[in-house]
């Protein structure tokens, strides 16, 4: 029984780190937007502006490196302040100079 007590640790240990997948930063995906474009990425931050309705909403989310628009389909939109992180579709929408607009099709939301 003693030789299962570690093996038992290494595997809740493994459970975990698994389901703590990483997140990208916003500054990152803005500075190399055909990198990511059409990629499944992983945001935290805070909810800056938002506009939800009829179970969609959309929202600019900030991380203190940059600030990314959010769309969803379901779910509507956190409240002004809130503390999120996304998993979504990324989606390159332009870069004129040193502006980059991008957008992220969200498809869940989690605590960071």
């Amino acid at each position: 029984m003693s030789h299962a007590r570690p093996a038992l640790a290494a595997l809740a240990a493994a459970l975990l780190l698994a389901g703590c997948a990483s997140t990208t930063r916003i500054g990152d995906l803005l500075d190399d937007p055909g990198r990511y474009d059409g990629r499944t990425v992983r945001v935290k931050g805070e909810v800056r502006e938002s506009i939800g309705g009829f179970g969609r909403g959309a929202y600019r989310l900030s991380d203190g490196t940059g600030t990314l628009n959010v769309v969803n389909q379901s779910g509507g939109a956190p409240r002004e302040g809130a503390r999120v992180g996304v998993e979504g579709t990324f989606r390159s929408v332009f870069t004129f100079g040193d502006r980059t607009e991008a957008v992220l099709l969200e498809r869940d939301r989690f605590d960071p």
